[in-house]
């Protein structure tokens, strides 16, 4: 039996193919897209919930490393975060970078 390490690189370009032939066929069938119509406004509507949802898993039952900080130090750092985010006139640098150090200091010192 053959095994993956054996052909990384068949690996490699066969998820590749799967991944650009996708984007290709998107980029082909966008040109038909009308982006202020009520089915893509659904669609954003739809990956912005599903993104919200993976984020408040991971916040509120964390995997991993994540898991060892407590939960009012990780929900602190969010509002601390979206707080930073506003005041930044929606720049996504500083309270990521905030973030990183506040959770490591929080979680490292409480």
């Amino acid at each position: 039996m053959i095994e993956i390490s054996d052909n990384i690189i068949l690996v490699i370009l066969v998820t590749s193919l799967a991944t650009y032939l996708s984007r290709f066929l998107g980029v082909i069938s966008s040109k038909k897209i009308n982006s202020n119509s009520k089915i893509f406004r659904w669609f954003n509507c739809i990956a912005y919930s599903i993104l919200a949802a993976l984020i408040a898993r991971i916040v509120i039952f964390p995997a991993g490393i994540l898991n060892e900080a407590d939960l009012w130090i990780r929900l602190f750092i969010i509002f601390i975060s979206i707080a930073i985010y506003l005041v930044a006139r929606k720049n996504l640098v500083y309270p990521t970078i905030l973030s990183a150090i506040l959770l490591t200091l929080m979680n490292g010192y409480l």
